[in-house]
């Protein structure tokens, strides 16, 4: 079973366009390197300084040999250059978990009625 890395990024503010940069760069170059990205979050309502990002990959092993390909990655070395020019990224928290609730029944599909009065 795979394991979750969750990042919680604290972001200055006004930083948004060029996280969501760094954020769509790393489309490519995190699945390249081995690990299966799930997306990054960007602020949209409320918090105006968190982010995320998710990505699963097999093991704690797996991920120090992911992390050794992602700095070496040429794309990789570029995005982590840019973010510390810019400086846009204030703090970074990882965590790893597992999913412990599945397997999920499929996702049931509700209609609402809108009853017109006469």
């Amino acid at each position: 079973m795979a394991i979750t890395c969750f990042i919680r990024y604290k972001i200055d503010p006004f930083g948004k366009p060029a996280f969501e940069q760094y954020a769509k760069a790393w489309g490519q170059a995190i699945p390249r390197c081995g690990a299966d990205l799930i997306g990054y979050y960007a602020p949209h309502e409320g918090s105006a300084t968190t982010a995320y990002a998710a990505y699963n990959i097999d093991s704690l092993a797996a991920y120090e040999a992911y992390r050794a390909r992602l700095a070496a990655d040429p794309a990789g070395k570029a995005n982590y250059e840019f973010a510390r020019r810019e400086k846009f990224i204030l703090k970074e928290d990882r965590i790893f978990l597992k999913l412990v609730s599945g397997p999920h029944g499929p996702r049931q599909l509700f209609q609402t009625v809108v009853k017109e009065e006469i």
